[in-house]
């Protein structure tokens, strides 16, 4: 089995946050009831678990999550309405071409490929 990391996101609405990455392409895999495992078809796996009343107040949420992904113009186009950064997706000078957007709970969801 290859090595890889998943995240656990802490959610005061899991319906919310569930409908959320749903857009960028998740699927829940398993539900048991204040904790959700998400997955895509090619890699991505997150779990949702349920925290009432985090964050306190969003903006104070620290976190984020790098999604990579071939498509990300597909992607973008989901859930366009909701890209922080006016005119992403877009190439950065650190090498990636990605754009970035907010999860109901405030964590900095950002979602890119490298490129050459």
């Amino acid at each position: 089995m290859d090595h890889r990391a998943v995240a656990i996101i802490p959610s005061s609405d899991l319906d919310a946050s569930e409908a959320f990455y749903r857009r960028l392409g998740l699927e829940v895999a398993s539900d048991y009831g204040h904790y959700r495992i998400l997955q895509d078809d090619r890699g991505w796996h997150l779990h949702l678990t349920y925290a009432p009343g985090w964050p306190k107040h969003i903006e104070d949420n620290p976190f984020g999550l790098y999604l990579y992904v071939e498509d990300v113009d597909a992607i973008a186009d989901a859930v366009r309405e909701l890209i922080i950064e006016e005119g992403a997706p877009h190439a950065k000078p650190w090498g990636t071409y990605e754009f970035s957007v907010s999860d109901p709970s405030g964590l900095l969801v950002r979602v890119g490929r490298a490129v050459p």
